[in-house]
């Protein structure tokens, strides 16, 4: 039985930093075992400064379905598809070490447009940043990576961001070659599936989602109540699954590369949408029992 707190294959628990970090770290050096792992590192490091509330810039994370859990498992999700990419590339341009680096930076940083400065006196909650916080967390990911030794793919990563949101069409988003596309794809294709994969992703929604809805502006013209919210989940999962494979160009193939053939990702998804399809009719308060995790102190 799949524990609430862990990833799709129940081995690594995704409200520990320290474990998704180790792990991000393994795929990394089994693939590069004579480049220094340093920019991913320091990346971990100051994620987790600023979802803590430790930067001396940024409050910390305040929404609660877009929290530090989330960005752990998009960042787990992230790192697998590019292993599974450069694992069964098959004549495909190779992933050098910097450009993975960049994808797992990338995938750190992709929400954090949702927190809000300290000198910020407008917003009461980091949901209000709803409808801009990817132009904001490619604003942020410019800068960070402006002041590394990956400064050359600053612009790169602060345009691939875009693949994770709505603020851009995806054939707006202007990145130069095949490569940087791609990477964008699986970055957008980690976002989705990570979350949409996670055992509580439907009482996430209910107890958490609508209410970053809500306070982002949003939720009022599209859903009636969190009930609502859950009942149309099954739809969102059609949608979803019609951006994976036509916008996003079937990255989510490469997990199932990097798991040896069965698609961990895929295979939770359909259970939750099974799971949604069961709500549209009987309702969903009987049907939603599990407790998302509380993020542990670190």
């Amino acid at each position: 039985m799949r524990r609430n707190d862990h990833d799709v294959s129940d081995r690594v628990r995704t409200t520990d930093a320290a474990a998704v970090s180790a792990e991000v770290l393994r795929l990394y050096h089994s693939l590069y075992p004579r480049t220094a792992s340093s920019p991913i590192r320091r990346a971990f490091e100051h994620a987790l400064c600023l979802y803590e509330g430790r930067h001396p810039a940024y409050r910390g994370c305040d929404t609660q379905f877009h929290d530090m859990q989330h960005m752990l498992e998009v960042t787990l999700a992230m790192a697998r598809l590019m292993d599974g990419y450069e694992r069964g590339r098959a004549g495909r341009m190779r992933l050098p070490a910097a450009v993975y680096s960049v994808g797992v930076i990338s995938a750190l940083f992709h929400d954090v447009g949702y927190l809000r400065r300290r000198s910020d006196r407008r917003h009461a909650h980091g949901a209000e940043y709803t409808l801009t916080h990817v132009s904001r967390s490619a604003r942020f990911l410019r800068e960070y990576l402006a002041g590394t030794d990956l400064a050359q793919y600053a612009p790169e990563a602060a345009a691939m961001v875009h693949y994770t949101g709505h603020e851009r069409r995806v054939e707006a988003i202007r990145v130069d070659g095949e490569l940087p596309r791609r990477i964008g794809q699986m970055l957008g294709t980690a976002d989705l599936i990570a979350q949409m994969s996670d055992r509580c992703y439907l009482e996430k929604r209910r107890d958490r989602l609508y209410a970053e809805l809500l306070a982002g502006g949003v939720a009022g013209r599209l859903f009636r109540s969190a009930a609502d919210l859950v009942r149309r989940t099954h739809a969102f999962h059609l949608g979803a699954i019609r951006r994976l494979d036509l916008q996003l160009a079937r990255a989510y193939e490469y997990a199932g590369r990097h798991f040896g053939g069965q698609n961990l990702y895929l295979e939770a998804m359909q259970k939750n949408a099974r799971h949604a399809l069961l709500l549209v009719n009987g309702g969903h308060d009987g049907l939603l029992r599990r407790a998302p995790p509380a993020l542990e102190a670190q």
